[in-house]
């Protein structure tokens, strides 16, 4: 319901129901609110069932619905100071889901980071864009990519999302067979008809111009709009160099095509993946150095602030800096500590056990220290970096980026850092006891 449709209706209420409803939404029960205005209960659920009917909650025939929590969601959105704090809290507590996947675009838990998600809806209404979204594992790249597809949607483009991680590894075992997964897939997500066999003639033409003969014809003069691609999880070609060559290649030759050939104009790229390229690339055959690159940072104070509020975890600005000291600003970090402040862990409770093997970090820690075990150099590299804190210190490119895609280390500059205090305090046989011990002594001042 809109705003000034609310309002109306609620301006419109009896005297009598607006006295109901006041005490309703302040979380008195129906035999309160029959005692404090002397009647029966019966005549307080009947007034509040007419409440609800004049906003539109009310039920079909055959249909036995109490819509008193609707209604409690209704004033928590438009008029929030009449609802008693703890109905909204338990609101949030009900709808919280475990961290972990891609928030929905429904979430109030998504925090935009200006004027990235403006800079993304202008630079896909232009003909022929490219959009390439960098940021380390769990850092929110599948959630502003829903954004920006839901976005175009809205303005009746035509999208469509490939998960790249989907592709097997028998599919990626040479190019010809990948674009033929690729486009098979373009085409039912589309619901276009599949034409491979009347388009497809790698024996003669190669599997590149088969592939985009193919696009052109069967997605994009079908559609008649524009159509935004997003690419998710594309570092996983990074494992299949053969194959990315060649498909990276493609991506930029029908980047390119637009200013040669209108139809490719309606062709809007966006490109996310965790790591920058470690393949050689022919720079005149790379999507990864034109058009508009997104940089996605970690959350400010005032972000996570934000964030904390929507969790319901109203806690002071110093509580919010120890906890920013332990994880950054990276939001799964984040979602995971406020989701179990939220479930009514204590903040102290948490620090003190994030980086053990109790700890609510655990699974993500272990994930990490398993991959490490599979990679010593990737190991030997972390160690360095550990040993070299505060100041940074300067690694090959390829094991930064490698390492830089997990998130345990950051960029200032050329120099390598730990991403945060977790992965010093649960990687590092360094740490010493006076360390330890002065890190929590930050942690009893506001206990």
């Amino acid at each position: 319901m809109k705003e000034a449709e609310f309002k109306v209706i609620f301006e419109e209420l009896t005297p009598k129901q607006r006295k109901v409803l006041h005490r309703f939404l302040a979380g008195e029960t129906d035999e309160e609110i029959a005692t404090a205005l002397y009647l029966e209960p019966s005549t307080i659920r009947r007034h509040i069932a007419n409440i609800c009917k004049v906003f539109g909650l009310s039920n079909a025939e055959g249909e036995h619905y109490s819509y008193r929590e609707d209604l409690i969601d209704l004033f928590a959105q438009h008029r929030s100071e009449l609802v008693n704090p703890q109905f909204i809290y338990l609101e949030k507590l009900a709808k919280s889901e475990f961290p972990g996947s891609p928030l929905t675009l429904e979430s109030s838990f998504y925090v935009e980071r200006p004027p990235i998600e403006e800079q993304c809806l202008q630079e896909i209404r232009k003909p022929g864009a490219l959009v390439r979204i960098r940021a380390s594992q769990h850092m929110g790249k599948t959630s502003l990519l829903h954004r920006i597809l839901a976005k175009a949607s809205a303005i009746n483009y035509a999208t469509v999302r490939v998960n790249l991680r989907q592709a097997e590894a028998a599919v990626l075992a040479d190019l010809d067979t990948f674009l033929r997964w690729f486009c098979v897939n373009i085409s039912r997500k589309l619901n276009l008809p599949l034409q491979l066999d009347e388009y497809w003639d790698s024996a003669r033409f190669g599997s590149l111009v088969s592939c985009t003969t193919y696009f052109q014809s069967c997605v994009l003069e079908q559609l008649h709009q524009n159509l935004v691609l997003g690419l998710d999880e594309v570092d996983w070609l990074f494992e299949f160099p053969q194959v990315a060559q060649g498909f990276f290649a493609l991506l930029r030759s029908w980047h390119e095509e637009a200013n040669n050939l209108e139809v490719w104009q309606r062709l809007r790229l966006v490109v996310a993946h965790s790591t920058e390229v470690y393949i050689p690339l022919n720079r005149n055959q790379s999507p990864f150095n034109v058009k508009l690159p997104i940089r996605l940072p970690e959350l400010s104070i005032a972000q996570v602030q934000l964030l904390a509020k929507q969790y319901g975890w109203c806690s002071s600005n110093q509580a919010v800096k120890l906890l920013v000291e332990m994880v950054g600003g990276h939001p799964y970090l984040l979602q995971l500590a406020l989701y179990h402040l939220q479930q009514g862990m204590t903040l102290e409770q948490l620090l003190q056990m994030a980086p053990t093997q109790a700890g609510i970090y655990r699974d993500h820690l272990r994930r990490h220290w398993q991959l490490l075990q599979g990679y010593p150099e990737l190991q030997t590299a972390l160690d360095r970096v550990i040993a070299t804190e505060p100041e940074g210190t300067t690694l090959d490119p390829i094991l930064t980026y490698r390492l830089e895609s997990t998130g345990l280390i950051k960029l200032e500059g050329n120099l390598v850092k730990l991403s945060c205090e977790l992965y010093r305090q649960y990687f590092s046989d360094r740490l010493t006891t006076v360390g330890v011990a002065l890190f929590h002594h930050s942690l009893q001042s506001i206990f």
